[in-house]
């Protein structure tokens, strides 16, 4: 693919595919004028850049295919950093077809997968992780998603590492002096000085490691695990959440044997809800099998939703849970309420009084999710982690970081200083793409749709 983008123009549906009001057919290099304005009832290479055009589109033989706006961005004012042309038209799937087989008529290929993202990348329209939020942003589905991709998308995140990277580099510019003088002994770099700009150098670093935690559930979602005994109405209040019949309800103990995985957004919060077998000791293997799920999935949880049936004995339905390992966060939910004349006391921080069935109190335990996992309060941090090649290259370069410290205060020779700091410029720089291999890149525009 990188061969390919220094000449080819390239084309592609930028739209949804299948039928609607209206689609959009991208173009991008420098033929796209020429190729369009053939086809366009105007030269469009007269025209002025950021301006739209009314007018017929044709076919390589003359016929009318559609009316049609045309958008052009001329270099090196566009998203990739060259002419760029966008043809809206009529969604019609006839319409989109015939437009993109007449520009490939007319010279230009269908574009690979993140062509047009990877051509700004390489023409230094955004740096890598700049390109790699494209994608995060166009797959949000929650306000914390939309924020953290966004964020990456202005920038926030690079000028943090440009930050890093130069005062490293001044770092190493200092240590490479040494080296090239070392005939001398002179010594260019106050290593009492150093150390302390590698103190915040490596702050910084640990910071941004750590953010990955949170920007992982901002950007996955919250995991969370429904549990409890049989019948205490755990796949009733994955229900009541849901606002529709997901979970199958019985009265019969055991009815659910598999896990029931839903995703819900509250409060711009991506929530993964899973609904778990009950836990009791049970003889049927195959109830025996489900309730080692539930197990496995409630240890795997960031927070336990622990049903207890008011109805029935309080104290035996918490032995199970207070016996296990679990380190999560628990909630217990104290649920069918309208059962007992005397309700429960919310005795702590973290109960809530429900009845799932008749749906009271469903409203306070999602405001108590939201109040526990504080999203907007941690979201205020100026950049958030979600990659995990990034988290592994600033987890490397922290590593090589401890590395330069350790060599200081044992007063190992520049060289060896030397060596690990290039290599963690090159751990910093692989992420901005300062540093790039084109199988990386292949592999970063891979996971892009076509169009973008």
């Amino acid at each position: 693919m990188l061969e390919k983008i220094e000449s080819d123009t390239i084309c592609a549906l930028s739209t949804a595919g299948g039928s609607a009001a209206i689609a959009v057919i991208r173009l991008s290099g420098h033929e796209s004028l020429k190729i369009c304005s053939s086809l366009f009832s105007k030269n469009l290479k007269k025209v002025k850049t950021q301006t739209i055009h009314y007018g017929t589109l044709v076919d390589e033989k003359g016929a009318e295919i559609d009316k049609v706006t045309v958008s052009v961005f001329k270099n090196p004012i566009s998203y990739t950093g060259e002419d760029i042309v966008e043809i809206s038209c009529h969604g019609s799937l006839f319409i989109q077809q015939k437009i993109l087989q007449t520009l490939i008529k007319k010279g230009a290929r269908i574009a690979d997968p993140g062509e047009f993202t990877m051509r700004a990348f390489k023409n230094g329209k955004m740096d890598l992780s700049q390109a790699e939020s494209v994608a995060d942003l166009i797959n949000a589905e929650s306000d914390s998603e939309h924020y953290v991709a966004f964020n990456q998308l202005k920038g926030g995140f690079s000028q943090e590492l440009n930050i890093l990277r130069e005062k490293l580099l001044n770092f190493a510019s200092l240590i490479e002096l040494e080296l090239d003088f070392s005939e001398e002994d002179v010594e260019f770099a106050d290593r009492e000085r150093l150390m302390g700009l590698l103190v915040i150098i490596k702050q910084k670093l640990k910071d941004l490691t750590e953010s990955y935690k949170l920007g992982n559930v901002m950007k996955n979602g919250i995991n969370i695990a429904i549990v409890g005994s049989p019948n205490v109405g755990k796949s009733t209040l994955l229900n009541s959440l849901l606002n529709e019949e997901r979970a199958i309800v019985s009265k019969i103990p055991g009815t659910t044997r598999d896990s029931i995985e839903e995703t819900l957004i509250i409060n711009g919060v991506r929530f993964r809800f899973t609904d778990t077998a009950g836990i009791r000791e049970t003889k049927n293997k195959i109830e025996s099998i489900g309730i080692k799920k539930s197990m496995n999935t409630l240890n795997k949880a960031d927070i336990v939703l622990h049903i207890i049936d008011l109805s029935k004995d309080i104290n035996k339905q918490k032995d199970a849970i207070e016996k296990s390992d679990t380190k999560q966060k628990i909630i217990i939910v104290y649920n069918k309420v309208d059962l007992k004349k005397n309700n429960l006391k919310e005795s702590d921080k973290y109960s809530v009084n429900i009845s799932a069935k008749h749906k009271i109190g469903i409203d306070k335990l999602k405001s108590l999710l939201c109040e526990i996992v504080n999203i907007k309060g941690l979201s205020n941090k100026n950049v958030i982690i979600t990659n995990t090649r990034h988290y592994e290259q600033l987890s490397l370069a922290l590593t090589e970081t401890n590395e330069i410290i350790n060599g200081i205060e044992n007063s190992i020779e520049s060289d060896f200083l030397s060596i690990h700091v290039r290599q963690a410029l090159f751990h910093i720089g692989s992420i901005t793409g300062e540093v790039s291999t084109d199988d990386l890149l292949g592999n970063i525009f891979s996971k892009f749709c076509i169009g973008k």
